[in-house]
């Protein structure tokens, strides 16, 4: 039986009809429970329980994303960085269909970061994810806020490109050894005032519950930065925005 509502899946999927495809996976949890319909999907193809999740999240619920397992969750979310779409169509669409399965409930969160954070490509995904907080994220493991102390007067402090760049770089070099100023700073909020089911609830699990993969983020983050302003400092910005690969042009996968 599971096999041939896999197949049905598969082949609707394959069709681009995802609205049908989850339709035909709801049915079983109608006919046969929750525990039914996560079976099917242990044995679905990762990338088809991907392409029903990223159709729908907090805002268009599914029982997909209800009843995914932490290990089908990672398993799929992780192919997002192979299908190369353009950052502002990447990222949101991978913050929205993590944060959907996420934050369904209080404990979700940590359960689904443990899973990322024993994936090779689970430190990878949770910068993706952070994409556009990268200060916000920095804040935090220095300084315990998402919003470090400005000094007013550097701030204003006419200055060049070039010398913004270098006194960047010069900061990440700093940065790299974060370890021990990760153990020495304290969090200085507590989740309920950032629990808005988004990326500062994420980051504040993150940082509190997984330091060591905190760590490793914060690094991934400095090296993209470091990267990004080494570009932005040469003459001809050729390189492309780090952290989603494309596919081969021969590759004939697809998203759906």
């Amino acid at each position: 039986m599971n096999d041939l509502i896999i197949k049905q899946t598969h082949a609707l999927i394959q069709a681009g009809e995802i609205a049908e495809a989850e339709a035909n996976l709801v049915v079983i949890a109608e006919q046969e429970g929750d525990h039914a319909l996560v079976e099917v999907l242990d044995e679905m193809a990762p990338k088809d329980v991907l392409a029903v999740m990223r159709e729908f999240d907090a805002s268009k619920e599914s029982i997909i994303n209800l009843v995914v397992s932490p290990e089908q969750f990672v398993q799929a979310i992780v192919l997002e960085r192979q299908y190369g779409e353009p950052l502002e169509r990447y990222v949101p669409r991978l913050r929205n269909t993590m944060n959907a399965v996420m934050h369904r409930n209080p404990g979700a969160c940590a359960e689904a970061l443990e899973c990322l954070a024993e994936h090779d490509e689970g430190v990878r995904v949770l910068a993706d994810y952070f994409t556009d907080h990268y200060d916000s994220l920095q804040a935090l493991a220095y300084h315990g806020v998402f919003e470090a102390e400005l000094d007013l007067e550097k701030a204003f402090a006419p200055k060049s490109a070039i010398t913004w760049d270098s006194e960047r770089v010069d900061e990440l070099d700093q940065g790299l050894e974060i370890g021990d100023a990760i153990e020495m700073v304290r969090v200085r909020i507590p989740r309920s005032e950032v629990a808005d089911g988004d990326w500062m609830e994420t980051a504040w699990v993150l940082r509190h519950e997984f330091p060591d993969t905190f760590e490793l983020m914060i690094i991934e983050i400095q090296d993209r930065l470091r990267r990004a302003a080494e570009a932005a400092a040469a003459p001809v910005a050729d390189a492309a925005e780090p952290g989603v690969p494309r596919l081969d042009e021969d590759d004939d996968e697809s998203a759906i």
